[in-house]
């Protein structure tokens, strides 16, 4: 096991990587909760594989846990789920001195984060990932929510967690395209912020990757930008949502099915790469070799033929990265830099869907 951290102006929170973590989370949270009872809230795909596990070890540390187990899918992820785990949680006698704890990927993170923040006004929230695409990116940095019917997140708090367990054990259950979404969020992190790491990845044996190592280092990539800019409004975090914009249109666009979030963000990211090119000066060398990356971790680089590209503009107004109908667009003129565009325009936007 390695530990490294999260350290914002406010928040400070251990961060443990490992082999067999499962086992000892009881003893893990102890270090950080002595007190109160929990609500342990995961999906139908993954509480029958390690729900039983973590009771046991929060049985043995002397926690009390309330499993709560929702339906997987991001539609789980919506306000009125939230408000009936928050009403389960009630009835089994949680209170303010409880705390909750994620198990399973982003969509779990991002509900029981919100959870954790609404209830009795704000209880903690310990983070359990199972994926790659949650060890690496969302379960750092205290971004929690759910959806609105005009988009992703629209409805959410920050909430850091106390602690975050990454068991790498976990993802030897991951299938292939499960593992691949965890990839477009690393490759998005060297475009950004790591051009070594991108070189790395470009290099890499797909049967022998350290998954420890990457997961190190990137959550180290996001902690760092967080703690320059915690509250978005300096214009640094919004760095960590290249690829985003368009991403979170297409996943809109297709009704949350068909498309994962990894996917959408692939194509995403495909699309900025294009607006980049042609307002930041991004190379087409460079560019090219994005999109090569992307396909050799199996992510789509294409839309579907007959995707509704129509409805990926509808929902780009409600994106949180408009403010007052200006767009704020992260491009990138190098991989390894990115920065804030306010030159970029929704034809350009356009013209990149449409080449996809």
């Amino acid at each position: 096991m390695i530990s490294t951290g999260v350290r914002t102006g406010e928040h400070r929170y251990p961060v443990l990587i490992g082999s067999g973590l499962l086992a000892t989370v009881g003893d893990a949270i102890k270090q950080e909760q002595s007190l109160g009872r929990c609500a342990l809230i995961s999906d139908t795909n993954v509480s029958p594989r390690f729900a039983g596990q973590v009771q046991r070890s929060l049985t043995a540390a002397g926690f009390e846990s309330k499993l709560i187990t929702v339906p997987a899918g991001e539609r789980s992820k919506s306000f009125e789920r939230a408000g009936t785990i928050c009403e389960q949680m009630l009835e089994a006698g949680l209170d303010r001195q409880s705390f909750v704890i994620g198990l399973g990927g982003g969509m779990i993170g991002d509900l029981s984060g919100f959870v954790a923040a609404i209830f009795q006004r704000g209880i903690p929230h310990v983070q359990i990932p199972t994926t790659l695409l949650a060890m690496a990116d969302s379960s750092i940095g205290g971004k929690t929510g759910v959806n609105a019917a005009a988009g992703k997140n629209l409805i959410g708090a920050l909430h850091h967690p106390i602690l975050v367990i990454d068991d790498v054990d976990t993802l030897k259950t991951l299938p292939p395209a499960e593992l691949a979404q965890g990839f477009a969020e690393i490759i998005k992190h060297a475009i950004i912020a790591d051009a070594e790491m991108f070189r790395e990845l470009g290099e890499v044996d797909l049967k022998k990757i350290d998954f420890v190592s990457f997961i190190r280092r990137n959550v180290e990539i996001k902690a760092r930008i967080i703690a320059n800019d915690e509250h978005d409004r300096k214009g640094d975090r919004a760095l960590l949502n290249f690829g985003h914009t368009i991403g979170h249109g297409i996943e809109r666009a297709s009704d949350y099915e068909g498309i994962s979030h990894g996917e959408a963000l692939s194509i995403g990211i495909c699309a900025a790469c294009k607006i980049s090119v042609k307002r930041a000066g991004l190379s087409k060398k460079e560019h090219d070799a994005i999109v090569d990356l992307l396909a050799k971790f199996d992510l789509p680089t294409k839309l579907p033929a007959n995707f509704p590209r129509q409805k990926i503009f509808d929902a780009l107004k409600f994106d949180k990265k408009f403010e007052r109908g200006e767009i704020r667009f992260i491009v990138t003129p190098k991989i390894g830099l990115a920065h804030l565009s306010r030159d970029v325009t929704i034809e350009d936007i356009r013209a990149a869907v449409e080449e996809l």
